[in-house]
């Protein structure tokens, strides 16, 4: 049997689909915050986010990192619904 080129710890074709779409919204809840109108509202909410991003940054359980995923897009949601309000 032939040996594997991959690294041990390559991740798989949905792995690495599923860390780009965190990734992802990392990214777009950090660009949200950004629109905060407070610099302590910033720092307080982007704290927020890393600390959470950080604590599930070990999980593996697909079906709990898409539920993460979804709840954090519906709090992204609500963030962006809140800034427009905010801003109107």
């Amino acid at each position: 049997m032939a040996a594997s080129r991959l690294p041990p710890a390559a991740l798989t074709l949905k792995q690495f689909l599923r860390r780009q779409q965190v990734l992802q919204l990392y990214r777009r809840i950090l660009q949200a915050i950004r629109q905060v109108p407070t610099e302590t509202d910033r720092q307080y909410l982007k704290e927020w986010a890393r600390e959470e991003f950080k604590r599930n940054k070990d999980a593996t359980d697909e079906d709990a990192i898409r539920m993460m995923i979804t709840q954090g897009n519906m709090q992204l949601r609500e963030l962006e619904r809140i800034l427009q309000l905010a801003n109107s």
